[in-house]
């Protein structure tokens, strides 16, 4: 400490080093090969050379800057965008988004090379969903690729050509449409022949009136069938579904593959089930209890209470929820170790972290981390700036740490030694089993010796 607003102090969780200033509006963080420092909530920085990654941001989420080994990527609002990287074909490429009027590629493969002037003219390789798309005067004509499937859209989306390995088909929409694929095999890494599937599907009136065919030379062929608002069936050897009138009257369902039979009237507001591969009681928003095997989820008074768990060794997962994000209680274990890691969160007074290390965190005033609780960003350019006590303790190497008020008052304790400051270190009382000292106003008060006859309590 040199004087108000300043502190350096050892890191509590892990080996390292982190200084404090102005209050909540500076620091910077050194660990083995790691480095962070910010300026909540203008900047932040961080270096990571172990995974070869940096991140920068500037005001958050406004302006971001992420990197990882070669991949890298710079944006400003989602708005404009550079990237550079390896492609699917592992040659380099940069790309540039003007988003949603303007993208370009540009790669040491010129085959991969794309160029595209929304709504006008363009080209686009591995974006939206797509391995390929063409378009001109959009929506006048748009051609799109994924695997072996080609779709020509004219007027989109009135009408479309499509065709691919064994398939072809058209439509008229919302009037008619049609597309067939007849049964193909395939080779898989075992050097086996695996059936694909082929299929019929037509609909008049889109969606009023549906029939389809699917899994076709396969050892579970379905049928759906739907005349809206009428009714919508489908029929499996491993599955049937019945609902009269669509979508909020009767529903029935006998799963033979997963064993049970469920109904509801209408789904999915009332719901019961029974058999091996689900239970349910289920009367929206008053009620509900569902599970099989691996999974749970029950609620009280949607969306008051909700309980979901998720058990399926190693991992057994369990989420108690309060109004959403109100309160959270999220606790994650490894059957195998009994190792436990757990999150609670009460927006936004408090968020608490326990890892599988046994390591602790807790930080009053906690506005936006129970709402995106995985955000390292929000945790470095925001989290400072109201974290008004922060609490954490280590127990591997018997250390913990206390804040008030961005170091007003802080205490760390260690196996040998106990720092306590008040005022930003104008008083400071020190301890360890051989002395105990004070200062005030930065300067020695008294150091006093500890006997070996009279250890500290």
């Amino acid at each position: 400490m040199a004087g108000p607003g300043y502190h350096q102090f050892r890191l509590t969780l892990e080996p390292g080093e982190r200084t404090e200033a102005f209050g909540p509006f500076f620091y910077s963080e050194e660990r083995e090969a790691f480095r962070q420092w910010a300026i909540p909530p203008l900047f932040s920085s961080t270096k990571d050379e172990q995974t070869e990654s940096a991140e920068v941001d500037f005001l958050y989420p406004i302006l971001t800057y992420d990197r990882f080994g070669a991949e890298s990527r710079f944006q400003i609002l989602q708005w404009l965008s550079f990237s550079s990287g390896h492609n699917q074909s592992a040659t380099n490429a940069h790309r540039f988004t003007l988003f949603p009027l303007y993208f370009q590629q540009r790669s040491e493969d010129p085959d991969k090379n794309y160029t595209a002037l929304l709504p006008f003219y363009g080209h686009l390789q591995n974006r939206f969903l797509r391995d390929d798309i063409r378009f001109f005067m959009l929506p006048l004509y748009i051609q799109t690729r994924k695997k072996d499937v080609v779709t020509d859209n004219y007027l989109l989306p009135i009408f479309h050509l499509r065709h691919g390995e064994n398939l072809k088909g058209w439509q008229a929409w919302p009037l008619v449409g049609h597309e067939h694929k007849d049964v193909t095999t395939k080779t898989n890494n075992w050097a086996e022949t695996e059936i694909i599937g082929g299929h019929d599907k037509v609909f008049w009136l889109w969606p009023l009136f549906l029939n389809n065919k699917t899994g076709i030379g396969t050892d579970n062929p379905q049928r759906q069938q739907a005349v809206l608002p009428f009714y919508s069936v489908q029929r499996s050897p491993l599955r049937d579904s019945t609902t009269a009138p669509w979508p909020l009257g009767f529903t029935y369902i006998n799963d033979r593959e997963k064993k049970y039979k469920e109904w509801s009237a209408p789904w999915p507001f009332i719901v019961f089930a029974r058999g091996e591969g689900k239970t349910a009681n289920r009367v929206w928003p008053f009620f509900s209890q569902a599970h099989n095997a691996t999974l749970e989820s029950d609620f009280y008074l949607w969306p008051l209470y909700r309980y979901n768990r998720v058990h399926s060794d190693p991992l057994d997962r369990e989420r108690t929820r309060i109004l959403f994000f109100l309160y959270s209680d999220v606790t994650e274990k490894n059957t195998q170790s009994g190792e436990a890691r757990k999150r609670k969160d009460f927006w936004p007074l408090f968020t608490y972290r326990h890892d599988f290390n046994g390591n602790e965190r807790w930080q009053f005033l906690a506005p936006l981390e129970p709402l995106l609780p995985v955000s390292k960003s929000v945790e470095r350019n925001y989290s400072p700036l109201w974290s008004l006590w922060r609490s954490e303790k280590n127990p591997a190497s018997q250390t913990s740490s206390q804040s008030l008020l961005w170091n007003l008052y802080r205490y760390d304790r260690t196996p040998t030694i106990k720092k306590c400051s008040l005022l930003f270190g104008l008083f400071q009382y020190q301890s360890t089993p051989e002395t105990k000292s004070w200062r005030m106003f930065y300067l020695p008060l008294s150091k006093r010796k500890i006997s070996s006859e009279s250890p500290p309590k």
